[in-house]
């Protein structure tokens, strides 16, 4: 049993002293003052019982782990345990009093053992009130300038964000109220702290009141309603901030019951899309990866990088890292061995190259295969053809034809939005690819093929979004293609996760889709981040339109019109069911191969599209596509 510490010592002297003042004014309000004078037997009924009422209500006290609550965070709960701790020692005195009476039982009253307990109360919980108000009281004594806050939401987490600010001076934020759209908390007050208005008025009183700090403390606000409060900021000075939710607000302290702030943070792009949190069947996942001996091609990009973060965490027996890109593969590399602890196969090859593929294969062994590899930049690939037939075509045949001739379990291929009715030679040849693995998923039974489609990711390298912060940094402008374009947004995390959820549900080439919410505009996009900057569209930083570059759609589709889409176990992932591709399909590819390796630039760009579209008139294979496996 842990030693007892002077702060329990003293809260049991304080108790006890509060416990015999409340007993003897009990007396005294029931009897008068003369019941306490030498002559009356009242005195002698106090010196005997009063012991014993102490020791019980101290015993009680500890029974409920009043003792353990710093009176510095005393709760309403924490009353409430004050309240029944009391009626519980009351009771038990009062059946001592019936049963033993220690001699005098008829001077404790009914009426005289409410008042005791009615003050009992009182005064124990009056000193831990006052002690609490003490201590707020001299913790807002700082020289450390605080910054003035409106609190967005007067619910529970705004509450609780009012209640820890006020508490936490050292956080340099001072609340000063809330706003809230709910009618019947207009006009209230929490923490003393007055209810202004409603999200309509925050441009006006933030003016008015000099706020320096929005805090959105709203758990439930959606995508859409955060963005009307950004957009009704955009003239005011005042830095915007998010809490997430009560779970993430506070964090607490089991050694020393201290609770504090932790998750006050600027707004993020992500949070305007409002993508509710996805959920994972981790008993899936690890069915399929534990123990799996897992290839990743294109290891080193944006969605590479994420799919060996998450496997790393699935306990695989051997992670692969593939990539040309030496720098990027050594980068993952070092990470997975600094925050995972294992030790990842960094393996520097091109997909285009059979052999090298075939080597890799060989010597690995690998069981599951993620291939991410590809060239996805759309304007670049549109001057590059014979190159992104090369990387996204070619090297899509080689990793699926080689992990399927070598006994792989299951493969995963990474498509895009890009690939349904094409009109840049990257989203074709994605097209293609999509087309390449459901053709191999009839040949190869023994292994299991799926695909999983989606849209942009935030974040990912050359993606529009880095693109524009970089351009509001250097001061503008910002360019926008087209006002009208419109693109779907995932974050880079929680793609991986669906992918990596398609790839237990994929068996036979299926086309998985991944829910990816409401498409947003290109121009909401860039305002969101230039006021997410502190600054204004149009005034701190100009928009230009550029106009729509080659190979660009005005609004991406994530399913072909003859595509039946049909939902599945997990309500983010969704599959298309189509007709399966032509059989002439891989003839097919082998002319537009040989064609790319030829450098016919002129003709290789409708060829691309012509086969992405099922136009595949070729009945021989032109292109061997490769040497036979080598056993």
């Amino acid at each position: 049993m842990p030693p007892i510490s002077r702060r329990i010592v003293g809260q049991i002297l304080i108790d006890a002293a509060l416990v015999s003042v409340a007993n003897l004014v009990s007396f005294l309000l029931k009897y008068g003052p003369p019941a306490l004078s030498p002559s009356d037997g009242h005195l002698r009924i106090v010196l005997v019982t009063l012991p014993v009422l102490v020791i019980l209500r101290v015993l009680a006290f500890g029974m409920l782990r009043l003792y353990r609550i710093r009176w510095r965070y005393m709760s309403v709960h924490d009353l409430k345990t004050v309240a029944g701790a009391t009626t519980l020692s009351s009771a038990i005195f009062a059946v001592s009093l019936k049963l033993w009476g220690f001699g005098q039982a008829s001077a404790y009253s009914w009426s005289m053992q409410i008042i005791d307990w009615v003050l009992t109360i009182c005064l124990l919980s009056g000193v831990r009130i006052a002690y609490r108000l003490w201590s707020d009281r001299s913790l807002e004594v700082t020289t450390q300038p605080r910054q003035r806050a409106l609190i967005v939401g007067a619910g529970d987490a705004g509450e609780a964000v009012a209640r820890e600010l006020l508490r936490s001076p050292a956080q340099g934020i001072v609340p000063v109220g809330f706003v809230d759209d709910e009618p019947k908390r207009r006009g209230g007050r929490i923490h003393g702290l007055p209810v202004l208005g409603t999200t309509h008025d925050i441009a006006a009183l933030t003016q008015k009141i000099g706020v320096e700090v929005i805090l959105i403390a709203s758990p439930r606000t959606d995508g859409k309603t955060l963005r009307d409060i950004v957009s009704r900021c955009e003239s005011v000075p005042a830095r915007l901030c998010l809490v997430p939710g009560i779970p993430d607000l506070i964090e607490s302290s089991s050694a020393a019951g201290i609770s504090r702030l932790t998750s006050i943070r600027a707004i993020k792009i992500e949070d305007l899309l409002h993508r509710d949190p996805v959920q994972t069947d981790m008993a899936e996942l690890s069915g399929y990866l534990s123990g799996q001996r897992v290839l990743v091609t294109g290891a080193g990009g944006s969605i590479g990088s994420e799919l060996c973060r998450q496997i790393a965490a699935l306990n695989p027996a051997r992670l692969l890292l593939l990539g040309r890109g030496e720098n990027s593969i050594f980068e993952i590399q070092q990470e997975l061995i600094r925050e995972f602890g294992i030790a990842p196969t960094a393996i520097i090859a091109d997909v285009k190259d059979r052999n090298r593929m075939e080597e890799v294969f060989l010597t690995e062994r690998p069981t599951v295969v993620f291939h991410a590899a590809a060239h996805k930049h759309v304007p670049l690939m549109e001057a590059n053809p014979s190159e992104v037939v090369s990387n996204n075509v070619l090297g899509t045949r080689n990793v699926a034809e080689i992990a399927a001739g070598c006994g792989v379990r299951k493969l995963v291929y990474v498509s895009t939005d890009k690939a349904v009715n094409p009109e840049s030679v990257m989203g074709a040849t994605k097209r293609i690819g999509e087309q390449i693995v459901s053709s191999l998923s009839r040949q190869y039974p023994g292994t299991e093929f799926a695909v999983v489609r989606f849209g942009n990711v935030l974040g990912s390298r050359g993606s529009v979004v880095p693109t524009m912060q970089k351009q509001i940094a250097r001061g503008g402008p910002v360019t926008v293609t087209d006002p009208q374009m419109t693109r779907y947004f995932m974050t880079i995390p929680e793609a991986v996760q669906l992918i990596l959820q398609a790839g237990a549900m994929g068996k036979h080439g299926e086309t998985f889709l991944l829910d990816m919410g409401e498409p947003v505009r290109i121009l909401d996009l860039a305002r969101d981040l230039i006021r997410l900057s502190g600054l204004r569209p149009d005034l701190d930083i100009k928009i230009e339109f550029t106009g729509m570059r080659p190979g660009e759609k005005l609004n991406e589709e994530l399913l072909y019109a003859s595509e039946a889409r049909r939902p599945t176990a997990h309500a983010k992932i969704s599959v298309s069911e189509s007709e399966p591709p032509s059989p002439l399909l891989l003839p097919a590819v082998d002319r537009l191969i040989r064609l790319a390796s030829e450098g016919e630039r002129d003709t290789l760009r409708d060829e691309i599209l012509k086969v992405a579209r099922g136009d595949v008139p070729y009945a021989e294979p032109v292109f061997a596509g490769g040497t036979p496996i080598r056993r």
